[in-house]
């Protein structure tokens, strides 16, 4: 009986085993398989993302620290981290890998952005010299602000977080008259309202200056999303009889969570403003006579405009490119632009490249050498390399998408090792980080 009693136990043992074993086998499979699908739903959702911000701006690569951070939050959601202490964002000279050929955005959809930077710049902030959660220095606010990180774009973003606030440049500028001013936007997800860059010339200096026409006089541009007014302008004279002048456009409005590059050309009274491949306004006599800009601020209303603000620029304007490369023997540029770390040419570049290729048609016996520098942030030896790159991809658009011979072009790259101003302020790394055309 008792052996009996053992060969039955032993036998129903061996069943549970064998059904133990069948399950988890089952189980694992479904597992392997989950996670294959989760694999390939992640990558194409990467791949979405990296093709997403207008076909035009590159997605920051995630490191591993940010990917687990990510997970955290929604795919589309702009998260301002106003807790990291240490710097979690590339440097302007740091290298990725070699951009892909199917990454090249297609330049002959912004030949409408016909502005050439000059080449001076006259003012630069990125926001990096700011501690994350502080508000940066030579700005005034009567609401509130702080310099944070986002999580799908890089560098250090000022988050107009206020109420019915006014942000204020506190130094003055003596802007010339001719000048362009750029600046990156990326509206919250509760953007309505919109916001508004005005600049204008006083006398009696103000610190903080939150009048609706600020100065004695100048000119204020607004940007609100699809629904709501998309670009308005006003100039406008304090004491004139005829106070202000009108003009709007509905073109390409600026896209909530998306990252948007507002490029404004000021040529005496008249002002064009350029968004998205594309000229959204062009008022010739917009600016008031006999004006003369020294300051300017952002302005929000409403407590639904919150947006994140950075690399604000601006530059001299129209440089004589044709004098400067055929006469003086060298033309300095800061018009050919590039991502963060990235070699590829953006779309941005059009104009500058467009009047340098008009040159060299023009003087068909002259040949150039194109070299990139850089600022001194990041590793010498990938300044370098990262130089050397961006020159050859300048050239590689001038053969391409106009026609010049490659045997009239010459390429190099001096890295960090030539600067033109001490890299000490983010306002001198900028004028470091420029691409020179040499006469040979």
């Amino acid at each position: 009986m008792k052996t009996s009693n053992f060969l039955v136990g032993l036998f129903l043992s061996a069943v549970f085993i064998f059904v133990g074993v069948n399950s988890y086998a089952q189980f694992n499979i479904k597992g392997k398989i989950q996670q294959k699908t989760n694999e390939k739903i992640n990558g194409k959702i990467d791949e979405t993302i990296d093709n997403g911000v207008d076909g035009v701006f590159n997605k920051k690569e995630k490191t591993e620290s940010e990917t687990e951070e990510n997970e955290n939050n929604d795919d589309n959601e702009i998260v301002g981290s106003d807790e990291v202490e240490t710097e979690t964002t590339k440097s302007e000279e740091e290298v990725t890998s070699p951009s892909k050929p199917d990454d090249k955005p297609k330049m002959e959809s912004y030949t409408k952005y016909d502005f050439i930077p000059g080449d001076q710049i006259l003012y630069y902030e990125d926001f990096t010299q700011t501690a994350i959660g502080d508000f940066p220095g030579n700005w005034t606010t009567n609401s509130s602000g702080e310099v944070k990180n986002i999580n799908l774009f890089p560098g250090n973003w000022f988050h107009f977080n206020g109420d019915d606030g006014v942000y204020c440049y506190m130094n003055a500028i003596q802007f010339p008259t001719n000048f362009i001013m750029e600046f990156d936007i990326v509206p919250d997800a509760e953007y309505y309202s919109g916001i508004s860059l005005v600049l204008y010339g006083e006398d009696e200096y103000l610190e903080l200056n939150d009048a609706l026409y600020p100065g004695k006089a100048g000119f204020y541009f607004s940007m609100g999303p699809a629904e709501n007014n998309p670009w308005t302008a006003r100039g406008y004279n304090t004491s004139a009889e005829v106070p202000w002048v009108d003009g709007g456009s509905e073109i390409n409005p600026v896209v909530r969570e998306q990252l948007n590059h507002v490029i404004l050309w000021v040529q005496g009274r008249r002002v064009r403003i350029y968004h998205q491949g594309a000229k959204v306004l062009d008022m010739p006599t917009l600016i008031p006579k006999d004006v003369t800009f020294n300051r300017f601020l952002f302005t929000c209303w409403g407590t639904s405009s919150h947006p994140y603000i950075s690399n604000v620029k601006i530059t001299t304007a129209a440089p004589d490119m044709r004098s400067k490369l055929l006469t003086e023997g060298k033309l300095v540029s800061y018009g050919i632009y590039f991502d963060s770390g990235k070699d590829v040419v953006k779309p941005e570049s059009y104009g500058s490249l467009k009047e340098i290729a008009a040159i060299l048609n023009e003087n068909p016996d002259v040949k150039i050498q194109i070299v990139g520098h850089t600022d001194s942030d990041g590793d010498d030896a990938m300044n370098l390399d990262l130089s050397k790159r961006r020159a050859a991809n300048v050239k590689n658009s001038l053969v391409k998408d106009f026609g010049i011979s490659a045997d009239r072009i010459q390429t190099d790259g001096k890295g960090e090792s030539v600067p033109l101003s001490p890299n000490s302020s983010t306002e001198n790394k900028a004028k470091n980080r420029r691409v020179e055309f040499i006469k040979l």
